[in-house]
């Protein structure tokens, strides 16, 4: 659920907590939100014949307010609270999660106990069983690896260590190279 984008009593919304004001700027709301309303006695419905809009944009209509990866730390927060043992399945695929500073984390998890909500197992036994089926909660090994070479050139595919979402070319293949080491 968009954490933005729903309707909620308001009542219940703050019986809730409502948002947690340890989140910084925006992300993870979604799933904070989310693992509360279910693990704490809610239930969420999807109704097709609402009508919704939003404006999500490619990049934030504002500057980085210059406090790294929020989003990253909003993260870790949300499954330092929600997800009991299974916030370690966040930290296999993001293992430098673990460095976050999130803050004090102390009210969000007396919160909990107050609500008496239940353990994230029982979420995933009971909501969301389906989930590792569809989303393996560990990477699938790689199905190949190794170096992209065209033939008639005899010439690898390169980053050159550009940054993402530029371009790359055609170098000299590294294994074919005694003066270079890495990867292609």
């Amino acid at each position: 659920m968009a954490g933005g984008l729903f309707a909620i009593d308001r009542l219940f919304f703050w019986d809730l907590g409502g948002y947690d004001e340890g989140l910084d700027v925006w992300g993870g709301e979604q799933y904070e939100l989310s693992f509360k309303i279910w693990q704490c006695g809610g239930q969420m419905l999807d109704v097709p014949c609402s009508r919704v809009g939003h404006v999500y944009r490619k990049f934030a209509p504002f500057p980085n307010p210059g406090i790294g990866d929020f989003v990253g730390r909003n993260y870790k927060r949300v499954a330092e609270v929600w997800m009991d043992e299974y916030k370690e399945f966040l930290y296999m695929r993001k293992p430098h999660y673990r460095n976050f500073d999130v803050g004090n984390l102390t009210e969000q998890k007396n919160l909990r106990k107050r609500l008496g909500c239940r353990s994230f197992k029982w979420y995933m036994e009971n909501v969301a069983f389906d989930q590792p089926r569809k989303y393996p909660p560990i990477e699938p090994p790689d199905y190949a690896k190794g170096e992209i070479r065209n033939v008639a050139s005899d010439l690898c595919i390169d980053t050159k260590f550009q940054k993402q979402n530029e371009r790359f070319g055609l170098e000299k293949c590294i294994k074919d190279n005694p003066n270079q080491s890495g990867e292609q």
